[in-house]
Parts: structure tokens; C-alpha cells; sequence
């Protein structure tokens, strides 16, 4: 008899989001980390002993520890078990984590991402990634590299950016898996200060704490556990990194989201964006879920980010993991009261560096009855 699932594919077995919070005050990192990789092993009643591997994907300065793997490998479950780590984004973890099921050589593994953003003075750790001789003496942080992002989009205004920030808190508020967002209307949002003209505090959402763990596992170990049903098959990925220097023709082009975005639906088998019915996009700002859109030609009626992405939670490291979390849910109809009808595909866009430099996306299918 042919096997069920195809034995070198990754499929999403079980997913956990941390309780989404601005601030998580009565608890270490350790904990929030041993708890969210704890319930994602029980939701599905896997072991630790069990996984032959842990992926995590975690980023040093904003956990304000050097190396902090040594710290946070055993609460992720990694104690004795093959490790490896991820810096860049949660998002790139789970391309870490999907090569390595894909290689044949992994079979059930967990991915955990974490950030404990109200631990360390974020715009300072931005400030830090700098080129330390030029664009750190002058202070460009991440805030200032949005702003010249947003003013390099020609065609798009204020306006349009308030429009869009304000469908995504009114997205957000619905979403249980969030931290309670309140609607704002959109001239409330063009009113808001400027951040870095033109984007205005209003056009991003606040960062928060949070974490996320995936167990993920090969087509094989579950044709060998016939019980186990996992929620989604990740059949595309793809990663692309743009230049470092914040030229108008790179801010402009995209096309590092163009190339991941590409690579990932080749992936995955499709053609076109209208091939999928639902994206979650990691809009960091209001403008990034704009130029998403153009550059990616997505239909006018493509269902974006129902979960009201980072508007919903922002745990700013990890938070393209909690897109694909969210696009993990959507396929297996589980969203709750954010969920978009019947989705077999949904796509998750992730963004991480100086204005969108790294780019990330993930594509994940339906499991037929």
C-alpha cells in the first residue's frame, strides 16, 4: 500500500502560542520558554525523550544574554537532544527546522522561538546592528529605516497607511490569541506623532512578549504512527536577503520579498498569489503590508492577515512564527473567530533586518479528510 504522506515531507503536528501579553511580569524567560515548549509536547502527546531534535530561534541582544542558548536550550527541551539555533527570525528557524526534517535524516523535532521584548531597550539593540563607523554614530535604528521604507513607496500616502493600520487593530480585536487590541479609527491614527516622517506611531503596532513552539515532524514517523494527524502540510519555503545599505532602489524594489515569495510557491507547486486563500503578512508597519500587496500584484479580494498579524501580537523576533502559527490554524480551521471560511492554502510572510533586508516565506496546505 502507498504510503499516506510522503516520507521526506515536514508537516506541522501541533502548535502552541505563549499567552500574548505587552509585558509577562511573573515570569523568568526560562520559564516562558520551558512552558510554551511543555504544552506544545503535551497538546500532542509527544515526549521529550521522544524528538530526535529541538530547533530554536532566538536573537542574543533582545534576550540581554550572551549566547543565551546556554541558557534557553534546556527550557526549549534541547537538554541531550541534537540542537541547533537560528538568529536571524522565528520565521528562518522554521526553515532551519524544515531542511532538517526534508534531509531524511530528522524525524520529530521541535522548533521554539521566544522574545522577551520588554527586557531590553529595543531601539538600542536596532541601534547596535549598525555599521558602527557611519550609520551608528548618526542613530539610525530601526524606527529611522522604516521611515526612509515608507518614504522610498511612491504612490502610497499617509492616508492610505492609517486605512490599513486601522483594518488591522479592527482584525486584531477579534483575535483571542491576541492582547485585546482596541479599534482605532484611521484619522485617530493620522493624528498620531510622527515616528519617522511619514510613518507615525500609529502606522506599527507596540512590540510584546511572547513565545511560539511547532512540533514538526517527516512524512515517515507519521506513516509509522497512523493515529497521529497532524494540522498542516509546509510544502513551500523560501528565504531571500537584500543589501544592508538603505538605497532608494533597494527600500523601492522588493525584491527580496519577490525572490522568497517566488521561491516558496515553486516550492509549494504554484503559480499565482490567487492561488492561495489566505497571507498572513508581517506588517510591521502599516506601509509594509502596502508594498506586500504591490509588489506581489495580490488580488483586491485576497484575504490578509484575518488574524490582524503583529497588530495582534508582536513578540518582534519571533512574531513571522506567529504569522505561520496563525497560517497553521487557518488550514486546519482551528482560528477560532478569526478563521477565513475553508482554507486548504495559506501563505506566512516574515520581514526581518533593516527595512524588510531579510524576507521570509512559508506555504502551508490542507490535510485532506
Amino acid at each position: 500500500m502507498a504510503p499516506k504522506y510522503q516520507e521526506n515531507d515536514a508537516y506541522i503536528l501541533g502548535v502552541t502560542l505563549h499567552e500574548a501579553m505587552p509585558r509577562v511580569a511573573d515570569k523568568r524567560l526560562e520559564e516562558m520558554v520551558y512552558d510554551t515548549a511543555k504544552e506544545a509536547l503535551d497538546a500532542v502527546g509527544i515526549s521529550r525523550r521522544a524528538l530526535d531534535h529541538v530547533t530554536i530561534a532566538a536573537c542574543d541582544e533582545l534576550d540581554g544574554r550572551s549566547i543565551s542558548s546556554m541558557l534557553l536550550a534546556a527550557p526549549a527541551g534541547a537538554y541531550l537532544k541534537d540542537e541547533i539555533k537560528a538568529t536571524d527570525s522565528g520565521l528562518t528557524g522554521l526553515c532551519l527546522e524544515a531542511t532538517r526534517i526534508r534531509s531524511g535524516r530528522f524525524h520529530l523535532g521541535l522548533l521554539v522561538s521566544w522574545n522577551k521584548s520588554s527586557i531590553a531597550p529595543f531601539e538600542d539593540v536596532m541601534r547596535m546592528r549598525c555599521e558602527p563607523f557611519y550609520t551608528r554614530p548618526i542613530g539610525l535604528n530601526m524606527s529611522i529605516s522604516d521611515g526612509l521604507f515608507a518614504a522610498a513607496m511612491q504612490g502610497v500616502d499617509e492616508a492610505d497607511a492609517s486605512k490599513v493600520a486601522a483594518s488591522y487593530r479592527q482584525a486584531a480585536a477579534k483575535n483571542p490569541r491576541g492582547v485585546a487590541a482596541v479599534p482605532v479609527a484611521a484619522d485617530a491614527i493620522a493624528a498620531s506623532p510622527y515616528v519617522s516622517t511619514p510613518l507615525r506611531e500609529g502606522h506599527r503596532p507596540p512590540v510584546t512578549d511572547g513565545a511560539v513552539a511547532m512540533v514538526v515532524v517527516s512524512g515517515a514517523w507519521l506513516n509509522d504512527h497512523p493515529d497521529a494527524r497532524p494540522l498542516a502540510r509546509l510544502s513551500g519555503i523560501g528565504w531571500s536577503l537584500e543589501s544592508y545599505q538603505l538605497g532608494g532602489d533597494r527600500l523601492a524594489s522588493m525584491l527580496g520579498l519577490k525572490t522568497a515569495f517566488g521561491d516558496a510557491m515553486k516550492d509549494a507547486g504554484l503559480g499565482n498569489a490567487d492561488e492561495l486563500d489566505v497571507i498572513e503578512i508581517e506588517a510591521q508597519t502599516a506601509f509594509h503590508d502596502i508594498a506586500t500587496r504591490q509588489a506581489l500584484a495580490l488580488p483586491a479580494d485576497q484575504t490578509v492577515s484575518p488574524s490582524g498579524g503583529p497588530f495582534a501580537q508582536n513578540p518582534y523576533f519571533c512574531t513571522g512564527l506567529v504569522s505561520a502559527a496563525e497560517a497553521v490554524l487557518q488550514v486546519a480551521g482551528k482560528a477560532g473567530p478569526v478563521q477565513a471560511g475553508r482554507v486548504k492554502t495559506a501563505a506566512a510572510i516574515g520581514f526581518h533586518g533593516f527595512a524588510h533586508q531579510g524576507n521570509v516565506t512559508a506555504i502551508f496546505e490542507e490535510i485532506p479528510a
